[in-house]
């Protein structure tokens, strides 16, 4: 299992999914650029020393993050808010990637479109979305629990 985050754009979400990843013992790929210097206080501040312990590639773009998805023969699976896959549906794998789009915009359409299955996490009528890390924590969560990958 892997966390990829698509150019975001908050430090301070990266640090908590940075946190999440390093408790959980999941590997993050960031796709370049982000909004924000990776030198950035709010991401260490947010990461807390948690940040060091996380297991972090970065890639220089989404082409280079996925000739190596594709290398590896991992599913990616785009979690957004207008998907029409229910989260309690999926069936997880060992080696998916769980591909979070930047805060404001998501992902671009061809990106949309390379994604094996599209997820959402169902919500009370009359909400749209979950900040980017706390959908991440639901989603990792859940993938874990199906795989029987929780550390510990």
């Amino acid at each position: 299992m892997r966390i990829a985050l698509y150019q975001p754009e908050i430090a301070g979400n990266v640090g908590a999914i940075l946190r999440l990843a390093a408790c959980f013992s999941v590997p993050v790929d960031i796709i370049m650029p982000t909004g924000f210097a990776f030198s950035d206080a709010r991401l260490k501040r947010a990461a807390m020393d948690y940040g060091e312990a996380a297991d972090v590639t970065r890639h220089a773009n989404f082409a280079a993050f996925d000739a190596v998805r594709r290398a590896e023969g991992r599913r990616l699976l785009l979690m957004s808010a207008h998907a029409s896959q229910r989260l309690p549906e999926v069936e997880f794998q060992e080696n998916d990637v769980l591909l979070m789009g930047s805060e404001s915009a998501g992902v671009p359409a061809d990106v949309r479109d390379l994604a094996d299955i599209r997820v959402r996490i169902p919500m009370a009528p009359g909400f749209r979305s979950l900040n980017i890390a706390v959908s991440t924590g639901i989603a990792v969560a859940e993938a874990l629990r199906q795989t029987g990958k929780f550390p510990g």
